[in-house]
């Protein structure tokens, strides 16, 4: 007798059933590496899980993927928790996940990296962005848990160092999801209404996962974006935080963070007691130098008797008129002597020299020059100068080339 015939659905649904009723399948942990991860609208995860030879769908409903501390990538070596399921639509097993956890290394590890590479690359950690810390704070607003031990210690320490200074708390929650938002709120109201010159913001040691409120996003881009500036004090020295990056000075400890808020007002004494001390010895040292010179002035003979210098200027003056003298009469000569040469050079060229020699210069009656037998004719009117005169002629022939 043949069996009856089975839907699609009828046999997706029966082999889910056997599936749901697997204790091993109802809790099983798979190891792999992450492939095609898509992140949906809703707020689902899909993924596929692979090693070398097979591969398995994977969902993580919102509520799951909602309790994530990193952000999963592919190629990621995770190990995945769930149960194992039919999609009655596709006839298709899948793993229905409620964790995920990276290989080697905690969640929380992995998005502490993931967050510290991100912020860094938008440069939140850039030194050139942090800001001086006052050096004489009037108002120092501390942001952390009331019923901490961190709290009552900064509290002694500043009292103790720099008991001028005002201290306002604003409580907050350091731990659990509560936590983030209220400490960054705390930072803007802090700005908001400028309540305080410096903020001192963290908590004392613990776990990383007590500790991670100081790693979360919304912590870290507050601090960055604070116009006071801001100590992080979130631990013990081996404790490195997110906000340790961001904020404008890390403290290694709650009470590290006191100290350097404010000076040691003792400390402070001292320096001035000693700057004190140097403006004396400086004092009395331009006192003594200026003794010395009173009394090397008043050894001196032009203080005691005037006219002794009078005297003295006198005979500088006259030693200096008797060279100004002097150098005239000798620049005179030279340029009596350089004259002389002057006119002698200038006599030695003049036309008159070479009349001397019993040379004529021919010129017409108008003065101008003959300088050739062509430019007379006979009967032309001609002067002739001679050394000591000139005399008046007529041309009576014209000879050329003679």
């Amino acid at each position: 007798m043949d069996r009856q015939a089975l839907s699609v659905s009828e046999l997706n649904q029966y082999v889910k059933t056997l599936m749901d009723r697997d204790a091993m399948l109802s809790s099983v942990s798979v190891r792999g590496e992450l492939s095609n991860y898509k992140i949906y609208p809703s707020g689902h995860h899909y993924f596929t899980l692979k090693d070398s030879e097979s591969s398995l769908r994977c969902v993580m409903f919102r509520s799951s993927a909602a309790k994530l501390r990193f952000r999963p990538e592919n190629g990621m070596s995770v190990t995945v928790s769930g149960r194992v399921s039919v999609y009655l639509r596709d006839g298709a097993y899948q793993l229905t996940c409620t964790s995920i956890m990276p290989e080697g290394q905690g969640d929380l590890q992995v998005a502490f990296e993931q967050l510290k590479q991100k912020l860094s690359e938008e440069g939140l950690f850039d030194p050139a962005h942090k800001k001086k810390l006052p050096p004489f704070p009037g108002r120092i607003a501390i942001i952390t848990s009331s019923a901490g031990a961190a709290v009552h210690d900064m509290i002694r320490i500043l009292g103790h160092r720099w008991p001028m200074t005002k201290l306002l708390l604003l409580p907050v929650r350091v731990q659990g999801v509560e936590a983030p938002p209220e400490i960054a709120g705390a930072i803007r109201y802090a700005n908001e209404f400028q309540i305080a010159d410096l903020i001192i913001t963290g908590r004392g040691g613990g776990s990383m996962e007590d500790l991670w409120a100081f790693n979360d996003e919304r912590v870290a881009r507050a601090i960055y974006a604070s116009q006071i500036p801001v100590i992080s004090a979130v631990g013990h020295e081996p404790d490195v935080t997110i906000s340790d990056y961001v904020a404008d000075r890390r403290a290694s400890t709650p009470s590290n963070a006191a100290e350097i808020a404010v000076p040691d007002w003792r400390e402070m004494r001292e320096l001035l007691e000693g700057y004190g001390i140097r403006s004396r010895q400086a004092v009395e040292k331009e006192l003594r130098t200026l003794s010395q010179r009173l009394e090397a002035l008043q050894s001196k003979r032009v203080l005691r008797d005037p006219s002794v210098y009078l005297d003295n200027r006198r005979m500088d003056l006259d030693r200096m008129r008797d060279r100004l003298l002097s150098a005239q009469e000798r620049a005179l000569a030279n340029k009596r002597q350089r004259f002389v040469g002057l006119g002698a050079s200038l006599d030695a060229m003049s036309p008159l020299r070479v009349l001397s020699r019993g040379y004529t210069v021919t010129s017409s009656l108008s003065g101008d020059p003959v300088r050739h037998v062509a430019d007379l004719n006979p009967g032309d009117r001609v002067r002739v100068r001679f050394y000591d005169g000139a005399a008046d002629c007529r041309v009576e022939t014209v000879q050329e080339g003679v």
